[in-house]
């Protein structure tokens, strides 16, 4: 498998620039996603990567050799789409194979390469169907065996789970998973799920706005998140965020209650105005006397494996909180909460970055 290299990758529709200077190195075998909001440029910088749209500027290198000009056959690369892409007249062995045969693969071949891709993927016993016989997850199977019977340098993966349902996404994210785990191929996927991206990746690039906001590790990333923006995107509920004025003291107003930062906010002086970022897991019942937050239950989630609370705080804020999950919570019970001080996030509320 190839090394992938993105260096200052720009691209522009006329004057309109919506990918700005990325760079990104990814390593042979590495499993690599893109994950942001829709618009934020994900898909369009992977079709880049494949050839499917040109590059405004900078360079990318596939395996060491630079690609800008070459065509996606010329690239050795293979995508799985959204959509499938099947040919509905032909068989799932025709559909596999013919990549192959128009590339003049021999038959002894490409029989080879099918029989392996319809046994790793476990499909052996439809190769003799037609796309339309076959359920979403099994034409999604077949897109990926057309994929692997290239042996290509990389694989490329547009949203391939989007038009599945929710237990067939969970099953073909596992069977994504394995497939990686054997191939140890180069993957680049693109999802706006960011439970794919933390169940898959062995590192994340956040995507906004065209921009890379944070690249890292999936718990890297929930961990200490390097901007508001990943802050609120990693994590389901979100992390909750406020903004908190300092007081006099050197501690933060966060809603009417007083919280001292300093175990995690380093020099006040680096942001004159922060927002306070406390995640729902971090927040556990205490007395009122103890209590940061206190509010009434207006929404209780039970989610079998967790229950998830949302506290209405005055009239201005609804904060999410994790509670077990055989907790006796009802709405309209009111409930008080605090947190460890070094659970705590700090970013500038300014440029949004980071402070702790």
């Amino acid at each position: 498998m190839a090394a992938i290299t993105l260096n200052k990758i720009r691209k522009s529709y006329g004057e309109l620039q919506v990918i700005h200077d990325i760079d990104i190195d990814i390593a042979s075998g590495e499993f690599l996603v893109l994950v942001g909001p829709s618009g934020c440029g994900k898909s369009t910088l992977l079709r880049m990567i494949a050839g499917l749209e040109d590059i405004s500027g900078g360079e990318l290198a596939i395996g060491g050799t630079k690609v800008n000009t070459l065509s996606p056959a010329e690239r050795n690369i293979a995508m799985v789409f959204q959509d499938y892409a099947l040919y509905p007249h032909m068989s799932v062995e025709d559909n596999m194979s013919f990549g192959l045969k128009m590339r003049g693969a021999t038959p002894d071949e490409i029989d080879r390469r099918v029989e392996n891709a319809a046994n790793i993927l476990k499909i052996t016993d439809f190769l003799k169907r037609r796309p339309a016989q076959l359920s979403g997850g099994q034409r999604q199977r077949v897109a990926m065996g057309r994929a692997i019977v290239r042996e290509p340098a990389a694989f490329l993966f547009d949203e391939p789970l989007s038009n599945l349902d929710a237990a067939l996404r969970v099953e073909m994210r596992l069977e994504i998973a394995k497939l990686h785990n054997r191939m140890k191929a180069t993957t680049v996927y693109v999802t706006h799920d960011q439970v794919e991206a933390m169940t898959l990746a062995d590192r994340i690039v956040v995507m906004n706005a065209g921009v890379v906001e944070q690249i890292g590790k999936p718990l890297d990333l929930y961990r200490k998140p390097a901007s508001l923006f990943v802050a609120r995107f990693i994590g389901s509920p979100t992390m909750n965020t406020i903004a908190a004025p300092w007081t006099d003291d050197n501690r933060l107003s966060v809603l009417g209650r007083s919280i001292d930062v300093a175990a995690v906010a380093g020099e006040r002086s680096v942001a004159s105005s922060v927002t306070f970022g406390i995640r729902p897991e971090d927040l556990v019942g205490c007395s009122p006397e103890d209590a940061w937050f206190s509010g009434e239950v207006a929404v209780a989630e039970r989610l079998g494996s967790q229950t998830y609370a949302y506290v209405e705080i005055g009239d201005a804020r609804m904060l999410a909180v994790e509670l077990p999950r055989d907790t006796g919570i009802t709405v309209g019970e009111k409930i008080h909460l605090r947190g460890n001080p070094a659970s705590i996030h700090l970013f500038n509320t300014s440029t949004g970055r980071r402070v702790n």
